[in-house]
């Protein structure tokens, strides 16, 4: 994929969360059944950074939870971010609408290193291996050693619905050569029609992005939806 395709999928993404950030937070009330998994492992001393932190859901129940460690979160939908600032927390908790597809992303940080970093369902929305890559390794420079990076991927193929939803590229003006391998359209249809640039990422990309970047996979697991199957979830380790 060219760099002018891959930001034309950032910027087809950035425009639905724009528009129907509200309607997809309303989706988003409850925590996945994986992430809840993944948030019964932690101490509630952690120092966490999460990235695509949506309407704050997550912030939230680490505050029910008794989280005490501090938590960053970035996202660039600002209707999400708005959903994720209007209740208070018990713990130190900030959001930073931030891209962390754009090159100066880890600018706007405070000079910190993190013990913990979420990401999840995030990088099934960010096109090219190599981008994704990138972004990697530069999630592996802000963990401290021996750091976590717990991300999941939405395996939307695993459903015959969620397929049904697959649309084709030239209604954004593409064509199946312009895209990678496993890249999908997907429509919206909550509150309005909108497209969704997908990505389909499985365990031996991830496989691929792990060894690129110097991480080591301690765990992968399946959650989530009826069938179990629709999140890949992965704990990476410094």
């Amino acid at each position: 994929m060219d760099s002018a395709t891959a930001q034309r999928l950032l910027d087809l993404n950035r425009q639905f969360y724009t528009d129907h950030g509200r309607d997809f937070s309303a989706t988003r009330e409850r925590l996945q059944p994986g992430v809840m998994r993944v948030l019964e492992t932690l101490r509630g001393s952690e120092s966490i950074l999460d990235l695509g932190c949506g309407n704050g859901e997550l912030a939230r129940t680490l505050s029910r939870r008794g989280q005490r460690g501090s938590y960053l979160g970035l996202d660039f939908s600002l209707p999400l971010l708005n959903e994720a600032k209007r209740m208070p927390f018990t713990f130190p908790v900030k959001f930073l609408a931030t891209d962390i597809t754009a090159g100066n992303w880890r600018s706007k940080l405070p000079p910190a290193t993190f013990n913990l970093i979420f990401a999840f369902a995030v990088f099934h929305h960010i096109p090219s291996f190599d981008l994704r890559l990138n972004i990697i390794k530069e999630i592996y420079d802000l963990l401290e050693p021996g750091g976590l990076f717990i991300h999941s991927n939405w395996q939307f193929l695993n459903s015959e619905r969620l397929k049904a939803r697959i649309q084709a590229w030239d209604k954004v003006g593409l064509s199946p050569q312009d895209v990678d391998p496993n890249d999908y359209l997907l429509d919206w249809k909550r509150g309005g029609t909108g497209l969704r640039y997908v990505h389909y990422v499985n365990e031996e990309e991830l496989k691929q992005l792990a060894k690129a970047s110097d991480f080591e996979i301690i765990e992968t697991f399946y959650s989530d939806g009826e069938n179990k199957k629709l999140g890949l979830y992965q704990v990476w380790r410094k």
